[in-house]
């Protein structure tokens, strides 16, 4: 079977990984091509462009690219026309992958789109492109396939890989000393994974890193780096608020420092559900480019008050969040310190993180490739292309 795999960034490339793995067991023979990152690379995926080249978010900040990512798609859809594959699927960023999926699916390829776009949250109105782009949608999130269901749309909740992979009953003590930590208070840090979010959030938190510090003495702080460019902008941030020996910075391994930690000061996106799957209390921090703000404002296209995923999925919110223009040191430091200070909260949270934990649990990358390879047979039964 040959598989057309299109992933966006370092998320995308972790799940196209564990599905390119999970077919190989259902079927041997599988080949597998398309835009894939060094996970999927190393699962044997060829690779014919970097998932990175698809990192790119908002409104506006993709516009510079939107040539580079015309050309790519044009590429892509002349291989996959040539030579179709039995099925795509095409892995989160919706913006490039929904218009391929579209294109393929009208010449005869059978379509999968792995993530729902956040279409529940904001600009609902992609509901009918993904109808018209789409023959499956895997769903990581219990509530997307509802909303799927009151559309028609065919949809599969298959849990969400990160509630299987993360360490269980890991040892925050352990950690410290892998970290070489031992103060009584850890804060881990994590600004990004996208240079754009990392420039935007980096001056705020190192200043509320300072003021924390200035609060808590005794505390420390653990920052994992997605990137050796995005530790280099964090680092010149540190250097301007005064403590960048005061920061022990890492490469990578965000998992481990979140179990290091107490709380989590983090920017919104796949890391916060790291942290509430491993039962970290967190402050959740986002900033976009101001005309994107502007744009999302004025039109109202967020259709939910809160943009972290552990708040969409608890019976109450247990992240602050805060956003834009109360991204602020100050509001970031007295989040922080409210549950540094509040032990029993932080219980709290942790077993409501728990029972979260549980609900996700689905053997994600087993239920995924089970659906592509049913969806690819359909296709194959029905004369479709092979």
């Amino acid at each position: 079977m040959r598989v057309g795999l299109v992933a966006g960034e370092t998320s995308g490339d972790q799940l196209g990984a564990g599905l390119i793995r999970e077919l190989r067991e259902l079927d041997a023979d599988l080949q597998c091509e398309g835009v894939a990152g060094p996970l999927m690379k190393a699962e044997g995926c060829e690779a014919w462009e970097s998932a990175d080249a698809l990192a790119v978010m908002g409104l506006i900040e993709p516009l510079r690219k939107i040539p580079s990512l015309l050309r790519l798609r044009r590429m892509l859809l002349r291989r996959w026309v040539e030579q179709p594959p039995d099925v795509f699927v095409g892995i989160d960023a919706p913006d490039f992958n929904l218009g391929l999926e579209k294109k393929l699916r009208c010449r005869g390829v059978r379509t999968v789109h792995y993530v729902s776009p956040s279409v529940w949250a904001w600009r609902q109105g992609r509901i009918r492109k993904i109808t018209k782009a789409c023959d499956k949608v895997l769903c990581l999130l219990p509530f997307e396939k509802k909303f799927y269901d009151a559309h028609g749309v065919d949809s599969v909740f298959v849990g969400h890989p990160l509630a299987e992979s993360m360490p269980k009953n890991a040892d925050m003590f352990a950690a410290r000393r892998e970290l070489g930590i031992h103060s009584e208070l850890v804060v881990a840090v994590l600004p990004g994974s996208r240079e754009g979010e990392v420039s935007r959030l980096a001056g705020p938190f190192a200043a509320a890193c300072r003021k924390l510090l200035d609060l808590h003495p005794n505390l420390t702080f653990v920052a994992p780096m997605a990137s050796a460019g995005l530790r280099l902008i964090f680092e010149k941030h540190l250097s301007s608020a005064g403590i960048a020996g005061s920061v022990r910075l890492t490469d990578g391994n965000a998992p481990r420092a979140i179990i290091a930690a107490d709380v989590v000061l983090l920017a919104s996106g796949t890391a916060t559900l790291q942290a509430a799957i491993l039962g970290k209390p967190m402050v959740c921090a986002y900033r976009v480019a101001t005309l994107t703000a502007v744009i999302a404002r004025t039109f109202r296209l967020m259709k939910t008050p809160w943009f972290s995923l552990p708040n969409l999925l608890t019976p109450e919110p247990l992240v602050t969040e805060l956003m834009q223009e109360n991204a602020t040191p100050e509001k970031l430091c007295s989040a922080v310190s409210a549950l540094l200070d509040d032990p029993e909260r932080r219980r709290q949270i942790a077993a409501v993180f728990a029972e979260l934990r549980a609900e996700l649990s689905k053997d994600a990358d087993r239920i995924a490739a089970r659906a592509v390879l049913q969806l690819a047979g359909r296709a194959a039964t029905a004369g479709g292309p092979a």
